[in-house]
């Protein structure tokens, strides 16, 4: 048994999985389902909570002339960006300054209404997909809740890690250059926070597998939020294939963000003969293509480590 359950390969399992679910089209349906049934309704909140917001510090105009941001800096932010950057920023910053207590007092209730309504949802969503899936799989969404706390919890404290980093970088690149007089050095600045975030992103790929097989251990054995993290970190030969499994689908997203980006870019050559309303709509459309893709890798990961924990069993 041994050397068979040997021969299965996480990355090629992923890409045999990926197969499969392309096949099984409903499985996608039904993630973006639940995904987009929590997150429409959070875009229109956060919308509407920002923009009256913006109201109240344009005077009832949204004007971005009233917080020191004119039209010309909007239109080419990066070309902006490139010819004064210290301007720019300064800039930005001033407008950011004047909404800033605003939106904390806005972020103190609404991001925890946001991620408690998010560990409801996306529990039941999960069981519903699961149990799609396989059938046989138990419906847990109230364990799942308490593990998708304690995944929350835990990518709340890399988020604040990651953001500790990037101000560090800031000052030592920016900030303590103009203090000593000297040229900031933004080449630095930037290096920092792309080797940085990438390092982020790749620790917790690594790190967090753990987490996302928890709920699916807790559905194939019946077990509770404990039972099932001491059973993630007891699987023996089969933790090497999910961890492998995990980095692929780390790789996966940032080819997702790094072809984003390129789409999102590719009309910007083209700015004397489109407008304003068509860039508006193929970055949405680009937006869109992206979430869509990413649920149903998402999808794929949950049914890679079913089908690895079913061949291993």
């Amino acid at each position: 048994m041994a050397a068979k359950t040997d021969q299965v390969r996480g990355a090629q399992s992923f890409v045999h999985t990926i197969t499969v679910c392309w096949h099984r089209p409903s499985l996608v349906a039904l993630e973006v389902a639940w995904r987009w049934l929590y997150g429409i309704p959070a875009v229109v909140l956060v919308y509407f909570q920002v923009r009256a917001i913006l109201l109240t510090a344009t005077g009832g105009t949204l004007d971005p002339a009233r917080l020191g941001l004119d039209r010309t800096l909007l239109a080419d932010p990066v070309g902006a960006l490139s010819a004064d950057p210290l301007g720019a920023a300064g800039k930005f910053s001033g407008a950011i300054a004047v909404v800033k207590p605003d939106l904390v007092h806005l972020a103190a209730w609404l991001l925890p209404l946001l991620i408690l309504t998010w560990i409801v949802v996306s529990s039941f969503g999960r069981t519903l997909v699961l149990r799609r899936t396989d059938p046989a799989l138990t419906a847990r969404p109230f364990t799942l809740m308490l593990l998708q706390l304690i995944r929350m919890a835990t990518l709340c404290g890399i988020f604040w890690v990651w953001y500790t980093v990037i101000a560090w970088a800031s000052r030592y690149a920016i900030n303590d250059a103009i203090a000593a007089g000297t040229e900031p050095n933004l080449v630095l600045y930037c290096a920092m926070v792309i080797v940085s975030t990438l390092g982020f992103f790749t620790l917790w790929a690594f790190l967090s597998w753990f987490l996302s097989v928890a709920p699916l251990l807790a559905m194939l054995r019946n077990l509770g939020a404990g039972g099932s993290l001491v059973a993630a970190t007891r699987l023996g030969p089969l933790k090497g294939k999910l961890i492998e499994v995990n980095l692929v689908m780390g790789i996966v997203k940032i080819a997702l963000i790094v072809l984003a980006m390129v789409f999102s870019a590719t009309p910007l050559p083209f700015q004397d003969v489109t407008t304003p309303e068509f860039l508006a709509w193929w970055w949405a459309g680009v937006s869109l293509l992206y979430i869509l893709w990413s649920d149903f890798f998402h999808v794929g990961r949950l049914v890679a480590y079913l089908n690895l924990w079913r061949a291993f069993e």
